[in-house]
């Protein structure tokens, strides 16, 4: 793998890092700008379509899906900003790699829809793939950052409601602790290019809104109930501040018996999986992920799609 490519991804997260002073709408449209720019991606058809109630993406294998799965994908954006379309490459990415098909909801953001709007959304999400006949065992839930946590905050809220729980998820960098209580907020500190502590209270206030932040769907690698849940894959980097959120879900699951993967590669950022073509260990663990998806999904042929 390439230091040079890692020295590279790291400079241009740095030349981009969040900025404490810039307002919901500064952030929607800095993020929009950076991660949606380019030609859409290669080997897919995208499709705008609508799930639970929301506006979502539709993302097929050109072609149609080949598999019969369907990944309900959740973007990141510290809950204040991103979209599907910022999502779009990395969620396109999966497609390619498990012949399913992808759908990217647009999700409830904060200030303005604080917690818990967007876990209504996702479980609501859900529930219309369900009731549109797309089987449990059929479905993959995955996300990035916040949409990783969101990933995970689904799980429990539909098993909670006594939903049948998806064949397994993928969480990409997820963001598991509202209280931002794992070590690694300081040892990483600085050499995460992107996030500090401090910018994560000022993102993470937006969110919460007041509440305690010591909830299970706020901060499940702390407070969660983890037993029953489907298995897990957690991809990390060495380099970044919400690594022990994934360390710790990961210890905790593993306890209550749940079968989860913690893959961390080493000298990457946050969500390094964005750098895709850019970034060899990128591809490398869209890769693994891909085949943990693969893996779990059943081999006939069935879906239903919603309108």
């Amino acid at each position: 793998m390439s230091k040079e490519q890692r020295a590279a991804v790291d400079a241009r997260l740095r030349s981009a890092a969040f900025d404490g002073g810039l307002t919901p709408d500064e952030l929607r449209k800095a993020f929009e700008a950076m991660m949606a720019s380019g030609p859409p991606p290669l080997g897919v058809t995208l499709t705008p379509t609508t799930l639970g109630g929301r506006p979502a993406l539709e993302i097929e294998p050109e072609g149609g899906a080949a598999t019969g799965g369907t990944i309900l994908y959740f973007h990141g954006g510290a809950w204040v900003f991103g979209s599907p379309a910022t999502a779009r490459n990395l969620t396109a990415a999966l497609v390619r790699r498990t012949g399913a098909r992808a759908v990217s909801l647009d999700y409830r953001l904060a200030p303005e829809h604080p917690f818990p709007a967007a876990i209504e959304d996702a479980v609501a999400a859900y529930r219309d793939l369900l009731d549109h006949g797309v089987a449990a065992e059929r479905i993959v839930l995955a996300g990035d950052s916040a949409g990783g946590g969101l990933t995970v905050m689904t799980l429990l809220a539909a098993r909670d409601a006594g939903l049948p729980l998806p064949a397994a998820a993928v969480a990409f960098s997820p963001g598991l602790d509202a209280t931002r209580s794992g070590a690694s907020m300081t040892t990483k500190h600085g050499i995460d290019p992107l996030f500090t502590r401090e910018s994560l209270h000022h993102l993470g206030a937006l969110h919460l809104a007041g509440q305690d932040p010591r909830q299970p769907l706020l901060s499940p690698a702390v407070y969660a109930d983890l037993g029953g849940l489907p298995p897990l894959l957690l991809q990390a980097g060495s380099n970044e501040v919400l690594l022990d959120d994934s360390t710790r879900l990961a210890a905790r699951a593993a306890a209550a018996g749940v079968d989860v993967i913690l893959d961390v590669t080493a000298d990457v950022p946050h969500v390094f999986q964005w750098f895709t073509g850019v970034l060899d260990e990128a591809d490398a663990a869209l890769d693994r992920a891909g085949r943990f998806i693969r893996d779990r999904l059943p081999s006939a042929p069935h879906r239903s799609t919603p309108h």
